[in-house]
């Protein structure tokens, strides 16, 4: 039972740190828009159905059922298209009495034929053909333009978003990208100065009793040869003093020296139950798999081969011990953290193929490779349960999965496309540049970008990113990524 309800924990700390993280995006574009002046209606987290709403001033704010995002709505996110005939214009809008002369129709004539009549009556056949020919992908842009159209209120026909001058936009769809990562910079603040983080102490923490003959062995047989660090007589437990004379205060200073001195006899001194204690040791020359110092994983070549390279091997392992960090720490961590996400966006295509044949196919899944918020909440109520450490280590943990997932919307927003904030900023730089240019050349200002076109666009891209998340959804029920 108490296993249940700490992986309850876990899942309930990603959760609802996944959604405050989303709101206090949404907040970072509502902060600027509101001062820009942009008329506010809706603050939601999430989509569907809303659950609760409450009004304050002219803005709604509420939770919708499906908790994968958010939005604010800001009135006039698009211009109108631009008037190339006058009947042709108003297409969109022409339609929509069209609608309303057909219901009009059916109210005062029960004939249908009669309804179609004053259709045709006041759609002149030129209008008629033209709108037939503008094709779907047309019909979704001139929707785009008439729902941002309804969202401007009379008298607040300057409150628009399209209005803004472009670093006011920019401004505005940076918001929510700069707060989640502000956010992860405070969470990993929490984590890496307030709770500190397992380190290598100099503290040895197991002793190889053989030198194994393969990388995957995992027990001793008659035949195998003592490991060095056993004929000398380390113990787990032992920590440190010197090696070679040189006094030793971390553990990478230790390795180092064993590495380097592979068929010496060094002078070892540890401290055990609070004595020196001088051994002699001598490090074995040995193929050793080469690791990769920042994951701790072992490298491999272009045909998937184990690299190794010949060094002075003893067999031990250290013990790790809980320190906290300088400030100094924080940003580093989160610009590894950056490059680590960059670099699943580059080569996503190649990993979502990955992740198919995981899911598909039953090959392992990589650990360092893209995850669902499902498969997320997952390992953070797996990693509640770890009994072998202490409770508020794993809540550090899961903190520092939220930071994270701040870093990944950071990073996954400023992508140059829309629906996301990434493709609104580049709308507003493209603006600038067409703007500059045409003022350099003396030609007339081309006005605002029409965000609108790049609506068919949108919709693939929102397809593609669904399919994606549904194949991330479906891996990580039946092949999920896992520390156990």
């Amino acid at each position: 039972m108490e296993t249940v309800l700490l992986y309850v924990l876990g899942v309930v700390i990603v959760v609802v740190g996944l959604a405050v993280s989303i709101g206090l995006h949404e907040i970072g574009h509502l902060i600027p828009a509101k001062k820009f002046g942009v008329k506010v209606g809706q603050w939601m987290i999430g989509f569907g159905p809303t659950l609760w709403s409450r009004k304050f001033g002219e803005t709604e704010y509420g939770v919708k059922a499906i908790p994968l995002g958010g939005y604010i709505s800001m009135a006039g996110m698009f211009p109108p298209g631009k008037v190339k005939d006058g009947a042709v214009a108003r297409a969109g809008h022409l339609r929509d009495e069209f609608e309303l002369d057909i219901v009009e129709g059916d109210m005062h004539d029960p004939s249908e034929d009669a309804a179609l009549t004053k259709i045709h009556a006041v759609r002149p056949p030129a209008v008629k053909a033209k709108m037939d020919s503008t094709g779907f992908f047309n019909v979704l842009v001139q929707d785009a333009r008439d729902s941002s159209a309804q969202t401007i209120e009379a008298g607040a026909e300057d409150r628009v978003f399209y209005k803004l001058a472009f670093w006011k936009r920019i401004i505005i769809m940076l918001g929510g990208p700069v707060m989640n990562l502000l956010i992860a910079v405070v969470l990993y603040g929490i984590v890496l100065c307030g709770f500190g983080i397992p380190v290598a102490s100099t503290t040895i923490g197991s002793v190889s009793q053989c030198i194994a003959s393969s990388t995957i062995q995992t027990t001793c047989s008659a035949t195998d040869e003592t490991a060095p660090a056993a004929a000398a007589g380390i113990k787990p437990g032992d920590v440190f003093v010197s090696i070679g004379g040189t006094a030793i205060t971390s553990w990478n200073q230790a390795t180092q020296i064993i590495r380097d001195s592979a068929g010496k006899t060094l002078d070892l001194v540890v401290k055990r139950d609070g004595k020196d204690v001088a051994l002699s040791l001598t490090p074995k020359l040995t193929e050793r798999p080469v690791v990769d110092s920042a994951t701790g994983a072992v490298k491999t070549d272009d045909n998937g081969k184990t690299i190794t390279q010949d060094v002075g091997f003893v067999g031990i392992g250290y013990a790790t011990e809980v320190q906290q960090q300088p400030v100094t720490a924080v940003l580093p961590a989160v610009g590894s953290n950056i490059a680590s996400v960059a670099k699943i966006i580059v080569t996503l295509p190649q990993r979502l193929v990955q992740v198919a044949q995981a899911a598909f196919g039953g090959q392992k899944r990589d650990p360092n490779g893209p995850i669902s918020v499902l498969g997320v909440g997952r390992l953070a109520g797996e990693i509640t349960t770890i009994n072998s450490i202490p409770l508020v280590q794993r809540v550090s943990a899961d903190i520092q999965i939220i930071a994270g997932l701040n870093v990944a919307l950071f990073v996954f927003n400023l992508i140059p496309l829309l629906p996301l904030d990434g493709g609104h900023v580049l709308g507003a730089v493209w603006e600038a540049l067409r703007r500059r240019l045409a003022k350099i050349f003396k030609r007339p200002d081309p006005g605002p970008v029409d965000m609108a076109k790049l609506v068919p666009l949108t919709l693939v891209i929102v397809a593609i990113l669904g399919a994606s998340s549904a194949l991330l959804i479906y891996a990580d029920i039946v092949n999920p990524v896992t520390f156990q």
